[in-house]
């Protein structure tokens, strides 16, 4: 059986560490799990009066969330909480009302920075919503990756193989607790 992921970068930049940190992930995956970049870019700021008529690419967002078996939020943190751009792309998510992408929908969340732990309030606020939406989170354990020069090749793969073994373990521990959720 094939796991289809969906992983969410909650930053604009292409040269990201979580944008790197999401690419390391999807070179990870064990046969049978595929992870895909669900796009976020082309979604304006919510606005409840659209809910009647979502715009195209809220449509479109939804439908790729909605084809996924999960969702892992790569997130950066930005003056101590979730980027603005990330938590925009949740609340499209969770509307309108009842029409919740990410209800039952299993999730993870993980982030990169030039610090150790410099993700963790973020990925805490991440957490925080997505409980609030039903969406069963991995919480444990928990991946802040600090991103040194050299962390990661040229190809976007991570380049001790250390570090490689401990993130591998973190993405075998989330398709754990999707299986665990998909049986359940």
């Amino acid at each position: 059986m094939t796991l289809n992921i969906g992983y969410i970068v909650g930053s604009t930049s292409a040269n990201s560490e979580n944008r790197r940190l999401a690419r390391a992930l999807t070179r990870l995956a064990p046969h049978g799990v595929s992870l895909r970049e669900i796009l976020i870019s082309e979604l304006g700021f919510y606005n409840r009066d659209l809910d009647g008529d979502y715009p195209a690419p809220a449509r479109a967002f939804k439908a790729e969330l909605a084809a996924v078996d999960a969702v892992i939020l790569v997130t950066p943190e930005y003056n101590r909480g979730l980027p603005g751009y990330l938590k925009n792309a949740l609340d499209w998510a969770s509307h309108p009302v009842g029409e919740n992408s990410l209800s039952h929908k299993p999730s993870a969340v993980i982030g990169a920075s030039v610090f150790p732990v410099g993700t963790a309030l973020a990925q805490a606020q991440a957490r925080t919503t997505l409980a609030f939406l039903g969406s069963p989170c991995l919480t444990v354990p928990e991946a802040h990756i600090q991103v040194t020069p050299g962390y990661f090749d040229a190809e976007d793969r991570v380049s001790d193989p250390r570090a490689a073994e401990r993130l591998g373990a973190w993405l075998a521990a989330f398709i754990r607790h999707v299986q665990r959720e998909r049986a359940a």
